[in-house]
C-alpha cells in the first residue's frame, strides 16, 4: 500500500476505529452538564449571578463561593446554615430553570473542623439535591493519612445523603488527579471521588494535564473547568483562552455514559481587565459555554 493509498484508506476508517477512539461505538456517550458556577459573579449579588448564568443559556449551576451583598461579602451557603437552607436555595435555582449539580465545601479536609464542617456540607447537599460537594487540598501541602482516615468516615455520610464528595488538585502533595485517585482509590468508596481542575495542574506544577487526566480518568465523576497560560503572563483564564488541549482533555471520559458536571470556575479572558458590570461576565459565561459545547459535540460525534 502507497502513502496515497493509506491516507485515503484512513479518511475512509470511522473515527471509533481510529487510535484514541476505539469502540465508542460501543459506549454510551458521557452526559456532560455543562454549568456556570456563581463564582464568576462573586463581585456581584447571587440573585444577579443567577439572573446572568440564565441568560448565559446555563441549565446547570454550582454554588461557590460568595457574593457581595449590601457592600459586604456574603457566603452562598454558610457553613454551618440548616439543611433547609440549602433545600431552599435549590429550590429557587430550579423554579429559574438551573438545576445546582456542585457546591464549595469551602474548607481543607485537614483542616482541624473539616471533618466536623464536611459533614455538614454533605447533610446541607442531601436536603438539596445537589450531587456533590467540593473539596481540595491547602497549595503548600496535604495530609494523605488524615485525608483518608476522614473521607472514610465521610463516604457513608455522602451514601446516607445520596450526594458525593468529590476533591481536587490544589497544588502540594495533591497537586496532580493521579494523587488525588491514589487517595480515593485508598478510601475505597464509590461517593468519594475525584473531580478534575486542569487549570490547577498546569499553574500551581506546571505540568501538562493530558497524560494526568489519563492516568486518573477511572476516578474522574467531574471538572472545575478553568484554562491557564504560562505566556505572555502567568494567569488562569476561560475554556479555549489558555494553553490546555480541551478536546484531549475531555477525550477520557467522553463515552461513560453517566452524568458528569463540568463547572466553569474561571470564565475570563486573558491578559485585560475583569468587567466590572455584570452584563460582560454574561457575555464570557456564554462564549464558555459555546465553547464546550462545541468542544463535546465533535468528541462525541462518531462518523
Amino acid at each position: 500500500m502507497n502513502r496515497r493509498t493509506f491516507l485515503g484508506a484512513a479518511a475512509l476508517t470511522p473515527l471509533a476505529a481510529r487510535p484514541g477512539f476505539a469502540n465508542a461505538q460501543d459506549k454510551k456517550p458521557t452526559k456532560f452538564q455543562i454549568a456556570c458556577m456563581t463564582l464568576p459573579y462573586s463581585r456581584f449579588t447571587l440573585a444577579r449571578a443567577l439572573e446572568g448564568i440564565k441568560a448565559a443559556g446555563y441549565s446547570f449551576v454550582a454554588w461557590g463561593t460568595s457574593h457581595r451583598e449590601n457592600n459586604k461579602d456574603v457566603p452562598v451557603m454558610a457553613r454551618d446554615a440548616t439543611p433547609a437552607a440549602a433545600k431552599e436555595l435549590a429550590k429557587k435555582c430550579r423554579d429559574m430553570g438551573l438545576e445546582p449539580v456542585m457546591m464549595f465545601s469551602g474548607i481543607y479536609p485537614e483542616a482541624k473542623d473539616g471533618l466536623e464542617v464536611l459533614t455538614q456540607r454533605l447533610k446541607q447537599a442531601g436536603a438539596a439535591g445537589v450531587p456533590q460537594v467540593l473539596t481540595f487540598g491547602h497549595t503548600k501541602g496535604g495530609n494523605h493519612k488524615l485525608w483518608v482516615e476522614r473521607f472514610k468516615q465521610l463516604g457513608p455520610i455522602a451514601k446516607d445523603n445520596n450526594t458525593m464528595l468529590v476533591v481536587k488538585q490544589h497544588g502540594g502533595e495533591t497537586g496532580t488527579g493521579e494523587a488525588c485517585a491514589a487517595i480515593t482509590k485508598e478510601v475505597d468508596h464509590p461517593n468519594v471521588k475525584v473531580n478534575y481542575d486542569a487549570g490547577n495542574v498546569l499553574d500551581y506544577l506546571n505540568k501538562d494535564p493530558i497524560p494526568d487526566i489519563k492516568a486518573c480518568a477511572s476516578e474522574v465523576w467531574s471538572f472545575c473547568i478553568k484554562d491557564h497560560r504560562n505566556w505572555p503572563k502567568d494567569e488562569d483564564c476561560g475554556p479555549g483562552f489558555g494553553e490546555i488541549d480541551h478536546y484531549k482533555l475531555l477525550h477520557p471520559v467522553a463515552f461513560i455514559g453517566r452524568a458528569m458536571p463540568l463547572a466553569c470556575e474561571n470564565i475570563f479572558a486573558p491578559l485585560v481587565a475583569r468587567p466590572d458590570k455584570p452584563e460582560g461576565v454574561d457575555a464570557l459565561a456564554k462564549r464558555a459555554r459555546e465553547f464546550l459545547e462545541v468542544v463535546i459535540a465533535g468528541l462525541q460525534t462518531v462518523k
